[in-house]
């Protein structure tokens, strides 16, 4: 890498924390979610994130669209939702001119940079599906025609974790293509006093541009390029096959789970890895960011035994078990 080029990464690089402090503007607290959905859009993956009404989900993905000069659109996911209502639809046009009539494809809210899903798990598998090949491909297909999505691309579902009636829970394929299954909590006191104190009055915040869409690209570019240790590899490849039943030693694994992570865990949880090094103002990977990042990669490719959940036993409980273990 030139002189030159690596100034440029370094400075950008060092605006992250400034992109923190402009969604700091909107959003209370939250500096771990918010954090880990810059991993998800730097490691170029999508995100679920899960929390009960009421936490900001959706200003805090709007806010984080503002800075990044994102274009964002908005996904209401409803039981009577069509896969036509998200990637778009042909309709039938007239040339003035010639008074020849065509097909034209009219592009979908699924055409922007920033997606919000907002409760995903309310539309039926036919529509959900309606996202794996936006999701895989960056791209959708209508009418044996492929139509490229923006770059970047992300997509941030959410789902609330409260509701079983009128939800439809997403298949284990789907699940698998998101990178982070990222849980938000409740605020503290505090923060929820400042929450209380900052928008019930009229001042409202706006948050300034930090990063282009031509910089994301180049930080996606970058976190590629971050320098992961053989042995990190190793440890990695090792966490990912004792979350096999057939395979692991750990014997909460052996007791509760039935099926383990793939190999795209493992991918993603060094993508992961190095997208936080980034963001952290490091060119390398170290030990903490794999197991920080090891909760919201596996929590959700794990099936659990109908045991687990008669006793009360959770996919971050296994993963914490295989944690010590390693």
């Amino acid at each position: 890498m030139e002189q030159q080029e690596l100034a440029n990464y370094k400075a950008l690089v060092d605006k992250i924390p400034l992109l923190k402090k402009e969604i700091a503007k909107t959003i209370v607290g939250q500096e771990e979610v918010i954090e880990e959905i810059i991993i998800t859009l730097f490691a170029g993956g999508h995100c679920l994130l899960e929390g009960v009404p009421g936490l900001a989900k959706t200003l805090m993905v709007k806010s984080l669209s503002e800075v990044m000069e994102m274009n964002f659109k908005r996904i209401q996911f409803t039981p009577d939702l069509m896969p036509g209502d998200i990637l778009g639809t042909e309709i039938l046009e007239e040339d003035h001119e010639t008074g020849k009539k065509f097909f034209q494809f009219n592009r979908g809210p699924i055409f922007a940079n920033m997606v919000l899903a907002d409760e995903i798990n309310r539309t039926p598998p036919k529509t959900q599906a309606a996202l794996l090949e936006a999701m895989q491909e960056k791209m959708v297909t209508y009418g044996g025609q492929h139509h490229a999505l923006p770059d970047p691309f992300l997509i941030i579902a959410t789902q609330n974790p409260i509701e079983q009636a009128g939800t439809y829970p997403l298949p284990e394929a789907q699940l698998d293509r998101f990178l982070l299954y990222i849980k938000l909590g409740y605020p503290s006191e505090r923060e929820e006093l400042e929450v209380l104190e900052k928008t019930t009055g009229t001042y409202r915040a706006k948050p300034e541009l930090v990063f282009t869409a031509f910089d994301i690209k180049k930080l996606q570019q970058l976190t590629r390029e971050v320098h992961i240790d053989s042995e990190l590899l190793s440890k990695i490849n090792r966490l990912i096959r004792s979350t096999r039943p057939t395979e692991s030693s750990v014997d909460a694994v052996k007791s509760y789970v039935e099926w383990g992570a793939g190999t795209r865990a493992g991918q993603s949880l060094v993508l992961c890895a190095k997208a936080r090094a980034l963001v952290k103002g490091r060119f390398s990977v170290i030990p903490e960011d794999l197991e920080k990042l090891a909760f919201p990669v596996l929590r959700h490719r794990l099936s659990l035994h109908f045991r687990a959940e008669a006793e009360n036993i959770s996919p971050d409980l296994i993963i914490q078990k295989i944690l010590e273990a390693s």
